[in-house]
């Protein structure tokens, strides 16, 4: 349980650093601060293999599997194959992610009814832009109530669902 969840503020850490990478979004200085300091140790050995690659950090995702998979293969110690071990991390890092766009989304409407003019609400507005955009041309607001995070949610949820059944 502390592996896992070790794993996971550090996984999340890895892949919130590869999509403010890729979006080319600039976190707040303590935002920032924070993951990189938390990431450093990690990824930047891993650039010395995996260079960046089409202006992108493959060694943040690159390290956030590594770190999924090295919590998974405790899974050895009860007798679990190493196929078995790998697909059941490709599966926790597919979760991780939609896991984390679900929290962008949720902070996002959290902001928007709390303070809309928060300090984080535009560096979290920025992340979850790529997502919304597509939804908002197909789906306008209605009413002045934009369901575009809502649509976003039952997406992921779906994406989520159908990897599940690919795997099993």
């Amino acid at each position: 349980m502390i592996v896992d969840a070790v794993a996971g503020v550090l996984g999340g850490v890895l892949l919130l650093r590869f999509w403010m990478q890729v979006i080319r979004v600039r976190p707040p200085a303590s935002v920032g601060q924070f993951t990189f300091t938390l990431s450093d140790w990690l990824v930047r050995p891993l650039r010395r293999v995996v260079p960046g690659m089409g202006g992108y950090d493959w060694a943040s995702l690159i390290g956030a599997f590594l770190v999924v998979l090295a919590a998974s293969s405790l899974m050895l110690l009860y007798g679990a194959s190493g196929q078995a071990v790998v697909l059941y991390a490709l599966l926790r890092f597919v979760n991780w992610i939609v896991y984390g766009f679900m929290g962008l989304l949720i902070i996002e409407v959290i902001f928007s009814w709390v303070n809309p003019d928060a300090p984080l609400a535009p560096f979290v507005r920025a992340l979850n832009d790529p997502l919304l955009r597509p939804i908002r041309r197909v789906v306008p607001a209605i009413g002045g109530i934009d369901f575009s995070v809502l649509i976003a949610l039952v997406l992921l949820q779906i994406i989520q669902y159908l990897v599940r059944q690919a795997i099993f």
